[in-house]
């Protein structure tokens, strides 16, 4: 498949998505954006437009220049390594200033990407964190 179609592909599960839910300041919307290299969540208010809280793996010190020296996280039995170990982390550091800003409660937004892999982790990582989706 051409990358045009992929991105035709993603905009359209990601325009499906939008349309059914929205963020308000008492359940924001959680929102992923994952490049290559790194992976990104904001919670969002749509009701006044704003961005409440952000996280990167960029804030994290699990990204690291050699795979040897990544951490690994877990999530109950499951350990998460790679790629996927940060997105967890990500997830967890949403939580935590979700949890500072008196939030139990969000609207899972996974940007027109498909459930698995580094936004599947993310997702754990937020609900590790003790928010509810």
């Amino acid at each position: 498949m051409n990358v045009k179609g992929k991105r035709r592909k993603k905009y359209r599960r990601h325009k499906r998505v939008r349309g059914k839910i929205s963020g308000t300041a008492k359940r924001p919307r959680l929102c992923v954006f994952r490049s290559n290299k790194h992976i990104y969540a904001q919670l969002i208010d749509d009701e006044r437009n704003r961005i409440i809280a952000s996280a990167s793996d960029l804030e994290l010190n699990v990204v690291k220049k050699s795979k040897k020296s990544i951490k690994k996280a877990t999530a109950g039995k499951e350990e998460f390594s790679g790629k996927l170990a940060p997105a967890f982390e990500v997830g967890k550091l949403i939580a935590q200033k979700a949890k500072k800003l008196k939030i139990k409660e969000i609207v899972f937004d996974r940007g027109g990407y498909k459930y698995h892999g580094r936004v599947k982790s993310l997702a754990e990582g937020a609900r590790a964190g003790e928010l509810k989706f």
